[in-house]
């Protein structure tokens, strides 16, 4: 639908782009943790769609103030794939006394191999988790790095509001085939997580 005012067309239907995934989804598969080590969606990215959306719900921490990463496989049984990301973010305490906008150059990483964090700090008291999403761009092309985008919200060990922006691409010509999801200390209490396909 166009946007109309006064009887006369502003905007036509399709004029601007919000940014927001377009295209249908379709869910490919749904994991749920359980005391896990890891959430691992070790099949289901292939060529068949050009980006991969994962949504993060609720995920909570057997330890407290742990953060989550996720970690690329490119072609063989290693959780290892070569990448680069930029990390900001903000915050916000209960109490209202402290807050603040951030680039964190500390959690960058240039030509990493061991895992990319994607929500820092995450409290397990029984009310406390993280949720947010995260995008894979075209992981089965074979000529392009393959970008990623995540954001996190999460509730922060010492009571904040944490609003995580992570950004980047696995740099290899391989083709990303595999995503898991792991606690950098203990592991996934409970959560889910849902990988769906863009068409």
């Amino acid at each position: 639908m166009g946007l109309i005012s006064n009887g006369t067309t502003l905007l036509d239907a399709g004029a601007i782009d919000s940014g927001i995934t377009q295209g249908s989804m379709t869910l490919i598969n749904t994991l749920t943790a359980s005391s896990s080590a890891n959430l691992t969606f070790s099949s289901g990215i292939t060529s068949a769609y050009k980006e991969y959306v994962f949504h993060l719900i609720n995920i909570h921490p057997a330890t407290d103030t742990a953060d989550l990463f996720i970690k690329f496989r490119d072609g063989s049984t290693a959780y290892d794939a070569t990448h680069n990301a930029t990390v900001w973010r903000a915050y916000h305490g209960e109490n209202n006394t402290s807050s603040a906008l951030e680039y964190e150059a500390s959690e960058d990483v240039s030509q990493g191999t061991s895992g990319q964090g994607i929500a820092y700090n995450i409290g397990n008291d029984n009310d406390q988790s993280t949720s947010g999403y995260f995008h894979l761009f075209n992981p089965a092309s074979t000529v392009f790095h393959k970008h990623f985008l995540c954001r996190m919200q999460n509730s922060h060990g010492s009571d904040l509001a944490l609003d995580n922006y992570v950004a980047g691409y696995c740099n290899v010509t391989a083709a990303i085939d595999g995503i898991q999801f792991v606690m950098d200390s203990g592991n996934i209490d409970s959560g889910t997580i849902k990988m769906y396909g863009v068409s």
